[in-house]
């Protein structure tokens, strides 16, 4: 088994991006795991906390202007930037708001698997992605209604509630197992961790893309468009933060873009209420298919960028 799962980190990036194909396709599988989204987040986030280095995430904590810098461009900065896109470009409708909102989102909690994937810092990854899902329910509502005149009607105790589960518990968690676990032990096991995480995030691509052949099938110019978008807009503002902050060594600014690209959909997908637009909550689900294929694409990049 533990050979296995360290076959599988070294085969991360391809696992991932064959997965959520898989989700696509097979619509039983994707039915099978959509009711395990949840609890397969809450584990990924225990595991992601085990392979983080203490010592060096105290580390970041002495250099609070650079977190919150990194916090306050994820969830200000950018859903300014993408406003100013899609008015220059007259993207209104579903996918105009779909693109401010996700911008608005906070880092994906996956994000600091998928800097490891890619050799990149995860510590950093993880401090901004904690920093800005317990700033997030504070910051998107009034940002969207701002400039996209759109109500998410998020509920404030709904989204705290799932903060406790995938944040609070896996914290507590991994802090009990590393007080009965010797650190020794831990950094072995450390390839098989790695494994793990890979296939549950797998396993929650499955769930998010339940119901999305139908979706395809029956608009698929607008999925096609919506696909595209969601794309443009990771991408986007991988490169525009990495470039943003070049000033504090490749290793952060590499691992700020790839967060900053990457945003947690599926809190937005738990706590939206059933009246949001449909075609919303669809560009949300397509928005999974560059956070999973982005350690795929992405990863010859990073190692040529590192050690150009």
């Amino acid at each position: 088994m533990l050979r296995a799962l360290s076959w599988s980190a070294r085969q991360g990036s391809g696992l991932l991006a064959l997965g959520i194909f898989a989700g696509l396709l097979a619509p039983p599988l994707a039915a099978l795991f959509r009711d395990v989204v949840t609890i397969t987040v809450a584990g990924l986030m225990t595991l992601v906390l085990l392979r983080v280095d203490p010592a060096r995430l105290l580390s970041y904590l002495r250099r609070p202007v650079m977190v919150a810098a990194l916090s306050a461009w994820v969830l200000l900065a950018c859903p300014l930037l993408a406003f100013g896109v899609a008015w220059a470009t007259g993207l209104d409708g579903p996918l105009g708001a779909g693109l401010v909102i996700m911008a608005a989102g906070c880092a994906a909690t996956s994000s600091p698997a998928f800097a490891r994937l890619v050799g990149l810092d995860g510590e950093v990854s993880l401090l901004v992605a904690l920093v800005t899902t317990l700033l997030v329910p504070f910051t998107a509502p009034p940002i969207a209604l701002g400039l996209m005149g759109i109500d998410l009607a998020i509920s404030l105790p709904g989204l705290m509630l799932r903060l406790v589960l995938v944040v609070g518990l896996p914290l507590l968690l991994s802090i009990a197992i590393r007080g009965v676990v010797a650190r020794a032990a831990l950094e072995r096991a450390g390839p098989a961790v790695d494994g793990a995480v890979v296939w549950l995030v797998v396993f929650y691509g499955f769930g998010v893309m339940d119901g999305m052949l139908a979706k395809l099938l029956a608009e698929p110019a607008w999925v096609v468009g919506g696909l595209a978008l969601a794309f443009a807009g990771n991408l986007g503002l991988n490169l525009v933060t990495a470039l943003a902050f070049l000033p504090a060594g490749r290793r952060v600014a590499l691992a700020g873009g790839l967060l900053s690209g990457n945003r947690n959909m599926a809190l937005y997908l738990a706590v939206l209420p059933a009246a949001t637009d449909d075609r919303i909550l669809l560009f949300f689900a397509l928005c999974q298919f560059p956070l999973f294929l982005s350690p795929f694409l992405l990863r010859p990049v990073y190692a040529r960028v590192r050690s150009g």
